[in-house]
């Protein structure tokens, strides 16, 4: 990722969750995996869709008219759905990807309903159930959960304990995801993306940028620290983790941590 996109992202990380915009977020996050993206291509295409969707609408004041016009544009004409054959690939979480192909997980096809949406100025939120993302559509008058992985079906609660596997949510579970947080998962899922394919030194620069939102993230600290192991940048790497423990010296694994970092002291020391 160029420091400059870093940046960018970092800006808009720094924002009222409410201020950040999704879709810049989103695509200055695939540039990590496409340096030579150019945003406003894909800005200009959401812009497309969301005229396609409102010059087939009967009525776009009403909700339930707006919600089966996008379904049938979004996930009719356009295919969008889950890739169950390769959810694991980082093209799912790359924004420019899921519209070029119209494949994606659940949180990347939540976010161009969610932008095709704010572009109509209709209320679309993202939902973080346990282990699955989802939409709401509410406008007071009209509401209804929607699900862009399983191609726009329209769940109940009902749905959503399916969904999240769970007889019961909490309201906490129901409520609306603000934007600087679906930004911040998007990079966690990425990097978690980069760690299983052994992508480290893209993992890297994306536990760099989630340190730049927030210094004081110990997690991110170890696992920078086994990012740095694996590319042999022994010194960065015992810093991190002494960071980790820093931060959280209470940690369940703090004597597992304390044991490496004497055996990097010792393999320093040898180098010496």
């Amino acid at each position: 990722m160029e420091a400059t996109s870093a940046q960018q992202l970092l800006d808009l990380l720094g924002r009222k969750p409410t201020d950040v915009e999704l879709d810049v977020a989103a695509l200055e996050i695939a540039r990590i995996e496409y340096p030579d993206l150019d945003p406003a291509q894909y800005l200009q295409l959401l812009d497309r869709h969301a005229f396609e969707i409102a010059t087939r609408a009967d009525d776009l004041s009403d909700g339930r008219n707006f919600v089966e016009t996008a379904n049938a544009y979004l996930f009719g004409e356009l295919r969008l759905e889950g890739n169950n054959t390769n959810y694991y690939s980082a093209e799912n979480s790359c924004l420019n990807r899921v519209l070029d192909t119209s494949l994606g997980i659940p949180i990347t096809l939540s976010l161009v309903y969610m932008e095709v949406a704010r572009r109509l100025a209709k209320p679309v939120h993202g939902i973080a159930l346990p282990g699955h993302f989802v939409i709401q559509y509410d406008d007071g008058d009209y509401a209804t959960f929607i699900d862009p992985f399983h191609g726009g079906m329209l769940i109940d609660l009902d749905g959503c304990r399916a969904l999240a596997r769970m007889e019961a949510l909490d309201a906490s579970m129901l409520a609306p995801v603000d934007r600087r947080t679906m930004v911040m998962r998007m990079i966690n899922n990425l990097r978690n993306v980069y760690f299983s394919t052994k992508a480290t030194d893209k993992a890297l620069r994306l536990l760099d940028l989630l340190l730049a939102a927030d210094p004081k993230a110990a997690d991110e600290h170890k696992q920078r620290g086994v990012a740095l192991l694996h590319l042999r940048r022994i010194p960065e790497a015992a810093a991190a983790f002494r960071r980790y423990l820093e931060l959280n010296p209470n940690a369940s694994d703090k004597e597992a941590i304390q044991e490496q970092l004497r055996s990097l002291g010792h393999w320093l020391a040898s180098r010496n």
